[in-house]
């Protein structure tokens, strides 16, 4: 989770690495450099239960160097990879919520004095400020690494110790919690971060127009399923969306807000890739207001969420709508905590 962080972090470090291997008299960023994907590797450790420690990383990222120091880095957050498909699908859509942030950038301006003795040594050991903007927060970082050079055009940067990120600072606590809830463990709310970056120099023949590099599209660089999901894949899927909570409506209106939108366009995808299936969209209410009118409210606020499917291009045929009023509360109705859990819509998935 904190990966994600942690990865532009690493990041930013490549780029300011990257202006190492200067030639004698130009500058170290001549020409602008690129990331190299395919030759560095970014990856978090999470705990869990106070002692089980497991890893993650990225697919996609994307990145450039201008001639001026300018650096500037995209993650694709939908393409974390944690070696399991359904904890993959939690962290996107519950802790990182993909379709709210679908990328965390890493920026800095790099100066030439940050790479002095390079040349001479082969490698250095740099402290490097960066700033990361996660989840809709930006902070200003600072990480330890060692920067090496391969070749006259091609620099590595590596982790010279972990870089701790803390889940508070970049809000994600209630994304911590949601996923406390559907793994059923504990999770420490922090991580530390190791990374390996290559760097390459552009051809100093071409111009560099200081444009960053397109992170690979989540679709592509994420690492789910090809093509329609077994039933497996489909029912835990559900199960997380009903989750995320991310589908909320104008008070006392059954009118979706612009924000619920992005989750609906993924869950349409979903559903898409389920051939056969069938889902129902069940609304709920908090406790405030006469129970027949939070009836009818959850009642109209699940037709606009099946209307809303069917826009899309999904079946009718495939959807189905029902409304629970104030029934079945996950939390207390007096807190506002509570009541905003409570009024919720939830998805359930059933075989046709």
């Amino acid at each position: 989770m904190f990966g994600k962080k942690a990865f532009a972090t690493a990041v930013l470090i490549a780029q300011m690495a990257l202006g190492g291997p200067a030639f004698a008299d130009d500058s170290p960023f001549a020409g602008g450099w690129t990331l190299s994907e395919a030759g560095s590797n970014l990856h978090f450790i999470s705990v869990k239960k106070g002692k089980i420690m497991e890893s993650s990383s990225f697919a996609g990222l994307g990145g450039t160097i201008d001639e001026d120091g300018t650096a500037k880095f995209e993650i694709a957050l939908d393409s974390i990879d944690t070696s399991v498909d359904l904890r993959n699908v939690r962290m996107r859509f519950l802790f990182f919520e993909t379709f709210l942030h679908p990328k965390a950038v890493v920026s800095a301006q790099l100066t030439e004095d940050l790479l002095d003795g390079l040349e001479a040594r082969g490698s250095i050991k740099k402290k490097l400020p960066f700033t990361l903007d996660l989840h809709g927060m930006t902070k200003s970082l600072e990480a330890e690494v060692i920067v090496t050079m391969i070749g006259q055009n091609r620099v590595s940067v590596a982790a010279a110790q972990p870089v701790i990120l803390k889940l508070e600072d970049f809000n994600l606590m209630e994304g911590r919690q949601k996923l406390q809830e559907a793994a059923e463990v504990e999770i420490v709310p922090a991580t530390s971060v190791l990374f390996h970056l290559v760097f390459d120099r552009n051809d100093p023949l071409a111009t560099s127009d200081g444009l960053l590099a397109s992170v690979a599209a989540p679709e592509a660089a994420a690492l789910e399923p090809v093509g329609n999901f077994d039933r497996e894949a489909c029912f835990g899927r559900f199960e997380i969306l009903s989750r995320s909570g991310n589908v909320n409506f104008l008070p006392s209106s059954w009118d979706l807000t612009p924000e619920s939108r992005p989750l609906l366009d993924d869950v349409a995808r979903i559903i898409s890739k389920c051939p056969g299936m069938i889902l129902q969209v069940a609304g709920y209410t908090d406790s405030r207001g006469k129970a027949e009118y939070n009836m009818y409210l959850s009642e109209q606020r699940a037709n606009a969420v099946v209307d809303y499917f069917v826009n899309a291009g999904i079946s009718a045929e495939r959807l189905l709508s029902k409304g629970y009023g104030e029934s079945n509360p996950v939390a207390t109705n007096n807190t506002v905590e509570g009541r905003k859990a409570n009024r919720r819509i939830e998805f359930v998935l059933s075989d046709s």
